[in-house]
């Protein structure tokens, strides 16, 4: 049975230890993030007596002298900012309160040496001892935006979606947050395991599972104590939630740099590459590939086979993603069907590609491009759809209208006109996936050179990933076809 986490991450009112008035220090920043980010819950700051013996306050809140006064069922998360010489204490007081999660922020445990890994082993036993859910230590916090809940050291504090992350880099957490950021495809929890004492990744992955919060699991591993426990369990997992994961510590390289970082010992690459494929897990080889691969299960339907058709406006575009999809070994450029060929001839002027890719040549209309989708979303022959150029009018929109002669001329009527399209095709691009069950793509590289483009808005706001590049949506799209076809040979 999966550990309940409902209490790290769904909290009834939080406490920070360790709280002072620096700005600089992990207690100030973990209660102005509290504050900050719209969780609704009590808020209680734990940090040294005012030395007049008056009434201590930061960021308007009052701060307890000490741990003892914090009232009875007060906090369920306790968030720990403080050395490890105080920390024992302040948990034993805490769980006497009501505590019922802990989050160790504070290092200099088993990552520091031995005397630290004897005070890691200490406080497992004590959270063990007194049935509390121990997180950390050496971990950067906690983010849970269903609960406005942001508990951490660092920022962002991330857009509320559907991503569970869990990793042995607090850093890597934040790469992920800032993805989701940037691309609005947001985060239903994440945590920085740390040192992962008493709580692994396994232990989030299985919540995860079970949270109605979270669909897939995004996760980043440098050593596991118990490689074969790890992969019994997240096998369990991966038919009901896609789990991405990244390993760090492949090479000799990295893995003595993972004992320095987490004091994990990094277990051999080839095996843990063979566990994850008979586990089902889907391993990325970057953060961005990850985050692209979760983002594309996030937020696509699951493809039902590997045939997949190139939309494109321009040829360029779709030569060099025929290549990437004819190199991927889980999809297929598939031939257009006969009958699927004769309507797109209908639709397009003669000089059409004739072949997939499907490219228009400029041959479109107002209304090629929504058409063109729903119909290839929609044949039976077809499993994917990636569609390429758009954004093109959003572009010349933009440079039309910060030149000398908008609006006049004419020219506001032809802006509107180019943005007002680009928001469409945006638009039919996820209605023809959610109407056809399919995955359908939208890539340009206008997601990170103009974010501000109509289309790329437009994906975003329709709570979807605008890839970067072609070859970033293939990568991604053939992680979901590898995936399905997993769930399919397994059942």
């Amino acid at each position: 049975m999966a550990r309940d986490l409902t209490p790290l991450f769904q909290p009834k009112g939080v406490v920070v230890t360790g709280v002072s008035s620096h700005p600089g220090k992990f207690g100030f920043v973990t209660l102005h993030n509290l504050l900050s980010c719209g969780y609704e819950g009590e808020v209680f700051a734990v940090g040294r007596p005012d030395p007049e013996g008056g009434t201590a306050t930061i960021l308007d809140r009052t701060v307890l002298g000490s741990i003892e006064a914090l009232p009875d069922g007060a906090a369920e998360l306790l968030v720990v900012c403080t050395p490890v010489s105080a920390n024992e204490e302040i948990v034993r007081t805490a769980a006497s309160r009501g505590v019922r999660a802990v989050f160790v922020a504070a290092g200099g445990y088993s990552e520091a040496g031995a005397d630290g890994a004897e005070a890691e082993a200490r406080l497992v036993a004590l959270a063990d001892e007194l049935d509390l859910v121990l997180a950390g230590p050496n971990g950067q916090g906690i983010t849970s935006p269903p609960a406005g809940l942001c508990a951490q050291i660092v920022a962002p504090y991330p857009p509320r979606g559907r991503i569970g992350v869990a990793s042995q880099s607090g850093n890597f957490v934040s790469a992920f947050l800032n993805y989701a950021e940037q691309t609005g495809v947001g985060i239903s929890r994440s945590v920085s395991a740390g040192n992962a004492a008493a709580t692994g990744i396994a232990d989030y992955l299985e919540w995860f599972a079970d949270d109605p919060e979270t669909d897939v699991g995004l996760c980043y591993v440098e050593g596991l104590e118990d490689g074969r426990d790890f992969f019994e369990r997240v096998r369990s997992v991966t038919p009901r939630m896609p789990v991405v994961v990244v390993k760090g510590g492949a090479t000799s390289g990295g893995q003595r740099a993972a004992a320095s970082h987490t004091g994990s010992l990094a277990s051999d690459d080839r095996i843990f590459d063979g566990m994850a494929r008979q586990a089902g897990l889907v391993r990325a080889p970057s953060i961005e590939a990850a985050f692209d691969a979760a983002a594309t299960f996030a937020t696509q339907p699951l493809p039902t086979g590997n045939r997949v058709v190139v939309l494109t406006t321009a040829g360029g575009w779709g030569v060099v993603t025929a290549d990437a999809v004819t190199a991927h070994p889980d999809l297929e450029l598939t031939p257009l069907p006969d009958d699927l060929m004769a309507a797109i001839d209908s639709m397009l002027p003669p000089r059409w590609s004739h072949n997939n890719p499907v490219d228009l040549a400029g041959g479109e209309t107002r209304d090629t491009i929504p058409e063109l989708l729903d119909l290839v979303a929609g044949h039976d022959g077809v499993d994917a759809v990636v569609q390429l150029g758009l954004g093109i009018q959003g572009n010349t929109a933009a440079l039309t209208r910060s030149g000398p002669f908008h609006p006049d001329h004419g020219l506001e009527r032809i802006v509107d006109f180019h943005e007002r399209q680009e928001r469409r095709y945006a638009e039919a691009a996820v209605e023809a996936s959610a109407t056809h069950g399919k995955p359908v793509l939208v890539a340009s590289e206008l997601a990170v050179a103009q974010p501000d483009n109509p289309m790329v808005a437009a994906v975003r706001a329709a709570g979807r990933l605008c890839y970067p590049s072609a070859d970033r949506a293939v990568a991604a799209l053939g992680h979901a076809a590898r995936h399905a076809a997993w769930r399919r040979a397994r059942s």
